[in-house]
């Protein structure tokens, strides 16, 4: 990967460019009139989901924390799909803030059928004994607490044939050695979607998950030194790492009544890496 820029936790400062959006995607309706809500949907994995829910006829509304041109220019680009999208600055760690930003979205747009959590951070610490109570405490409560808020509160909006999908990551089953509290939470994650699926099951309502691989977004420069991000994705099957626009479509394909005999399962984007036995 050539031009890294590792100091940018933002889409728009990042070379090279993520792929978003590919023009071969071609929306055919299935997501028409739905109302999605992602959360972390100005960047990254998000973005690309924002996009191509739009592509596919849903109107959009995107949760962000801190970057205001980000999300400015997601919704830019999910509005040239020709449908609503706005976005809602906020913090899903905060239960309170959650509440009240879902009450909006609920609002402006009438109703909602989605839920896409998708937000998340990660820092990489080389000993257990170097994360402190309060890194602790923000990758959970982000990761996995904002993922339940989240739901929470959606949940009384949700009816039958709805649908809640959660990010997972590749590290919830097969761990990573300096991502330790990041991979509990996505192991957490796994068995929330498992869960929720079955208490959610008589009424209808799906619940899946998509477990990512290496995938080029902000988390990944931001995060990592230099020398690793050269080399990030090359473990995989396919050599290299994957795009958001590339991970985007099993999002499109869980939301959607293509999916409808499923649920409590998670897809892996992840370049090949065999996992979950």
């Amino acid at each position: 990967m050539k031009r890294v820029d590792t100091n940018s936790n933002k889409e728009y400062k990042m070379k090279p460019k993520p792929v978003y959006s590919r023009e071969s995607y071609i929306g055919s309706g299935k997501l028409k009139n739905k109302v999605a809500v992602i959360s972390g949907g100005d960047s990254g994995i998000g973005r690309a989901v924002s996009i191509y829910y739009g592509r596919e006829g849903a109107q959009v509304a995107i949760l962000y924390h801190s970057s205001d041109k980000d999300a400015k220019e997601t919704q830019t680009l999910v509005e040239k799909e020709g449908v609503v999208c706005r976005i809602y600055k906020t913090d899903v760690s905060k239960s309170v803030r959650v509440n009240l930003v879902v009450e909006e979205i609920k609002k402006d747009f009438g109703s909602v059928n989605i839920l896409v959590n998708n937000a998340a951070v990660q820092k990489p610490k080389e000993s257990l004994k170097d994360i402190s109570d309060k890194q602790l405490e923000k990758t959970f409560f982000t990761n996995i607490f904002g993922y339940f808020y989240l739901a929470r509160a959606v949940l009384p909006h949700l009816n039958k044939g709805d649908a809640i999908i959660n990010t997972a990551s590749v590290v919830a089953y097969r761990g990573h050695d300096i991502l330790l509290d990041y991979s509990a939470t996505k192991g957490a994650t796994v068995s929330f979607t498992r869960s929720l699926s079955l208490n959610l099951a008589p009424k209808k309502i799906r619940v899946n998950a998509v477990a990512p691989g290496p995938i080029w977004t902000p988390l990944i420069p931001s995060t990592f030194s230099k020398s690793k991000v050269k080399k990030f994705g090359e473990h995989t099957a396919l050599g290299r790492a994957g795009q958001p626009a590339e991970v985007a479509p099993a999002y499109v394909f869980l939301a959607s009544q293509d999916s409808s005999y499923i649920t409590g399962q998670v897809i892996h984007v992840n370049g090949g890496d065999i996992v979950g036995g």
